[in-house]
């Protein structure tokens, strides 16, 4: 029974008890709708009325929560009054209705609440129960409810061990903060080391457990060799704001002389390294009253034992320094992993630092690029450059089936790309000294450019990728005041090539009407994609601000900077056209006056589709998603299993290393009958049982975003502001995996790509299972090698709900991911996406084959025989029917040594007649199968126009034959020539081989 309660606040509380009651977690959890936190209290003798004194230390605000009151069997306590409240303590009256004993107090209780995403925390408001009659009896008007009987503070608990506060949640008051700078009046900020095992959690107020240990100018440490120590130091700024610090450090000496250099130490608040290797500093500022936790680490060299002495100086800018000693004992056996198999060590917060796989070598299957003059060579497109640096013939030697490549190529430009600015008086001529192309390492060139047009200089700045990828500097300066009436990037391309299109605000499928596009805030777009199937090119604008947005329904907490070149307060955008003799891709800023001495960069990307060739080993890559037994996955017909979170070896989100060994018992196992693991590990939200969740929070919002805070329980109590809450999922064992958002680009992915190899090392993970790519295609470079190189043969494969829509601002998933693809292995974009929607829908936005991967279906399954066409079926156990039929029959055709030809291709030897009934062919000597699927809105029929020459087969000498498959088709004998039925929405696969 919930039982609500008056709140009556009085200016004063009682004096504090000497001696705080325990913490503790309770030995069998509560119903979760009292709340996650009481506190026990014991009446000792009999009476009507008692009183306890509790000093809950909140850092929430009592007044708006209720408080329930019970007897140790569970009977409610109606007569109960908070006489007194604050966030420091409570004068509770109640009467004992089960006599003498203890009594349960729930001080935060709140409405269960089952949101996924976007969950909201109903903690229960004041309603009155007492009885009138009650509350003057028991003296709650004149204070004469001192004179009562007093019960005692047993103990505080958590409905679950992680739900207790900590000490450094325990927050001291005012009273208690003046008597701790009473003791200290000359300090105008004070220090406070400790030790990892106790986080630093607050940044607004100073835990009580400082203010009965006081500041302190030592710590003492111990560590094993090789171990990356890490430990912290409190900086509360006591008197003075601190605008800025610096922390030096000292050898660290042992009595015989040997010395830990000073070079081993760090601070990782101060900087580090970001994900692209580019030294990063962060200025510490602290308002007056307020906390910084500054976590800092020595790296212990494994030869090091005995004793180290040294000290580091805190240095605030204006203000004192001062010194902290360290003592460091070494013992023990050599942690040659720097302690990262205990997450519990803390050693893992050097990986934020981590340059692991930051290099420009080749990433299979792309190749070195190659340089002809100012043409750059890449796995099959070429790039030639022109006097200014920008491309004047791209060409792309894929095949229209994708599978293989063509010595004459497809030439995707009608004319050189132009960069061109206009004044009143037209376009400006540029003079240039012409472009250098040099080799920067295996997998990039270099290309630079210079040239001048009146009072314009203007910068071009290249880098041609292995994998197709060019991002494009351009920086155009002024040396006097000059009006523009636009400045533009033109793209033309042929007729031909430019058949399809997606971005902008255009859903994918065939280009049937011009583009006209504007910026926006409010629509995740940048880009776009215009193409066919065996050669495309995404363009992408941006300038120096360019940060990564968050994706998914996170958009809107961080979204696009609005690039001032292209942006130009509104008036640029981008059209798409058809001219004479091309389709035109116009970017275009709009009318502006340069500033003398203004630089504005026009900065753009590339990428040529596709991005690499069909690997028909898919079709050997059979999913079981979900965590099963490995032997009931592989008797599905499976021959790999994904791993998802929120199960038992890897409930946390994108934190999958507190389950270690029962992650690695069950990837065992499922070697031991040859099947593939992959697990769900990206950066886009992160658990909040990461044992560096209070570190990582002490960055700011480096790591995680700001936001208002809000979401699960868990999380308003602990974390309380300055997040985003996100997948919030209860587990079987009674804890909540309540995630909060991170940033975008940050350290974060310098951790992400080191736990991403210890986990192929120690673990044995065959890949990653990606949910949205909440990271670079630098980053995803650095995950493709790190899995290559640690453990050949790991797959990737991506997913993605359909983005476009208003929550995740109109973006089209296989565009915004576009340029990670060079490096992933499959995709699965099904969710959320029409699979009624139109062939060329399917082609560009979900079946990956533009851009050189296969896909698979996911919403209700999707189609089966469409899917076929696209040579997708579904995952095991999503609905949507078995695939395993299908799966035996590929097996049976050796689809994997076959050719797909598909209805787009020229080179389809199959044709239905029919626009709405779609052909796809499978050729293998001697043998072809058939997808046939229909997009009429009615049943129809159709007759198969095949060119036998090129099956290499004799129609006179063969058959058609639909073999019977579970759930898609029954078996039926066809000639050649015959009108074949077709169900609406349905087809078939027929296979075509000899008689005999």
């Amino acid at each position: 029974m919930l039982v609500l309660m008056p709140l009556l606040t009085l200016p004063s509380l009682a004096p504090a008890i000497a001696a705080e009651a325990p913490r503790r977690a309770t030995a069998v959890p509560w119903a979760e709708e009292l709340g996650n936190h009481r506190v026990i209290v014991r009446v000792n003798e009999p009476a009507e009325t008692v009183w306890a004194h509790i000093v809950w230390r909140r850092r929430d605000d009592p007044q708006a929560r209720n408080i329930i009151v019970c007897s140790a069997d569970g009977e409610a306590v109606a007569n109960r009054c908070a006489v007194a409240m604050s966030p420091h303590a409570c004068d509770l009256v109640f009467e004992p209705v089960a006599g003498p004993g203890e009594y349960e107090v729930y001080f935060m209780p709140y409405a269960p609440g089952h949101s996924s995403v976007e969950h909201v925390t109903n903690y229960m408001p004041f309603a009155e129960t007492a009885d009138p009659a009650w509350l003057a009896r028991a003296g709650v008007a004149d204070e004469s409810w001192r004179s009562l009987p007093q019960a005692s503070v047993v103990a505080f608990e958590g409905r679950r061990p992680y739900d207790v506060f900590s000490p450094m949640e325990l927050p001291s008051n005012a009273d208690e903060v003046a008597e701790l700078l009473g003791r200290h009046p000359n300090a105008a900020y004070m220090l406070f080391p400790e030790d990892r095992d106790c986080p630093i959690v607050m940044d607004d107020r100073l835990p009580y457990r400082w203010v009965e240990t006081g500041p302190a100018d030592a710590i003492s440490l111990t560590a094993q060799p090789g171990e990356f120590r890490a430990f912290q130091i409190g900086l509360s700024a006591a008197r003075h704001d601190v605008d800025g610090l610096e922390i030096d450090f000292a050898p660290l000496r042992a009595a015989r002389g040997e010395a830990i250099p000073a070079s081993a130490l760090r601070c990782l608040n101060l900087g580090g390294t970001d994900w692209m290797g580019r030294e990063l500093r962060h200025d510490i500022r602290v308002g007056k009253g307020r906390v910084q936790a500054l976590w800092l680490g020595v790296q212990v060299p494994k030869g090091a034992s005995g004793t180290y002495n040294g000290s580091l100086w805190v240095r605030p800018d204006g203000l004192p320094s001062s010194e902290v000693r360290v003592r460091l004992e070494v013992s023990g056996e050599v942690l040659d992993d720097a302690g990262d198999s205990d997450p519990r060590r803390f050693s893992r917060l050097r990986w934020l630092d981590s340059t692991l796989a930051l290099d420009d070598e080749v990433v299979a299957p792309f190749t070195p690029v190659g340089i002809a003059g100012t043409r750059v060579s890449c796995l099959g497109r070429d790039i030639d450059f022109g006097p200014m640096g920008l491309p004047r013939r791209i060409t792309s030697h894929f095949a229209d089936t994708v599978q293989s490549l063509v010595e004459r190529g497809r030439d995707l430009l009608a004319a050189p790309v132009r960069f061109t600015v206009l004044t009143a008086d037209g376009p400006l001529a540029w003079h240039t000294s012409g472009t250098e192309v040099t080799r920067a390492a295996p997998a990039a060139a270099k290309v630079a450019s210079h040239a001048h047009a009146g009072a314009l200089r203007l910068e071009v700045t290249a880098k041609p990728e292995a994998d197709g990828f060019t991002d494009f500097q351009l920086a155009l300066t002024a040396e006097r005041d000059t009006p523009v009436t636009d400045i533009r990037l033109d793209i033309p391309l042929r007729p031909g090539v430019a058949r399809y299109m997606m971005g902008m605000g255009v859903k994918g499928g065939l280009r049937t009407a011009p583009l006209d596009w504007k910026w926006s805030q409010d629509r995740h777009q940048d880009s776009l994609w215009v193409g066919d199937v065996n050669a495309g090119l995404q363009l992408k604008l941006k300038s120096d601000n360019y940060s990564r947005p968050l994706v998914n329904i996170y958009y809107s907490k961080k979204p696009l900077n609005m690039p001032p070149s292209w942006f130009n307060e509104g008036k640029g955008g981008c059209t798409v056209t058809d001219e004479e003799g091309c389709a035109l891709i116009r970017a275009y800023s709009g009318e502006r006056v340069l500033r003398a001495g203004e630089t504005l960069r026009f900065d753009f990307s590339l990428l040529i589709t596709p991005l690499k060739l069909l690997d028909n080993d898919h079709f050997g890559w059979r999913y079981y998603h979900a965590y099963v037994p490995p032997q009931q996955a592989k008797d599905a017909g499976a021959s790999i299993i994904n791993i998802h979170h929120a199960n038992p070896i890897n409930p946390y989100i994108n934190y999958p290393f507190r389950t270690v060994d029962g992650l690695k018992a069950y990837v065992d196992e499922a070697h031991a009958v040859g099947m593939k693991v992959k697990i769900y590990y990206t950066v886009r939200e992160l658990s909040n049982f990461v044992t560096e969740l209070y570190a990582l929070r002490s960055l700011g919002t480096e790591v995680f975003a700001d936001g208002p805070g809000q979401g699960d329980p868990w999380l308003c109590e602990h974390l309380i502001d300055g997040y985003v809450p996100a997948w919030r999922q209860p587990l079987p064992n009674g804890e909540v995996d309540a995630a909060i958002v991170t940033s975008g680009m940050s350290r974060w992915h310098n951790y992400y790509v080191e736990g991403l190899q210890w986990l192929a090392d120690n673990v044995g993970i065959d890949g990653l299972y990606i949910d949205d790519v909440a990271y670079d295609r630098e980053v995803m470079k650095r995950v493709r090698k790190v899995l290559d190189r640690t453990r050949p043969g790991c797959l990737i494969d991506l997913h993605s709900w359909n983005h476009f829509n208003d929550w995740a601002r109109f973006a089209n998933c296989a565009n915004l991911y576009m340029e990670n693809l060079p490096y992933i292995d499959s995709l699965w974009f099904g969710e959320g996406f029409d699979y009624n929607a139109s062939p060329d829908f399917w082609l560009v936005e979900m079946s990956g084959i533009p851009y050189g991967l296969y896909s698979e279906m996911l919403q209700d399954g999707g189609n089966r025989w469409r899917g076929m066409v696209y040579g997708m079926t579904n995952r095991k156990p999503w609905s949507g029917g078995d695939p395993a039929p299908i799966w035996r029959l590929w097996d049976e055709l050796g689809i994997q040594d076959a050719r797909m030809h598909g209805y787009w291709s020229a080179s389809c030897p199959v044709r239905t007649g029919r626009p709405d009934v779609l052909a796809t062919a499978y050729v293998r000597p001697n043998r072809t199968l058939i997808a046939l699927a229909s997009w009429a809105p009615d049943d129809t029929e159709c007759q198969l126009d095949i060119d036998w020459h090129a099956l290499g087969l004799d129609p006179a000498k063969c058959r058609l034959r639909a073999p019977a498959i579970e759930e898609f088709q029954p078996a039926a004998d066809l000639a050649p020539g015959d009108a074949i039925p077709v169900e609406a929405g349905k087809g078939w696969l027929l296979l075509v081989e000899p008689r005999g």
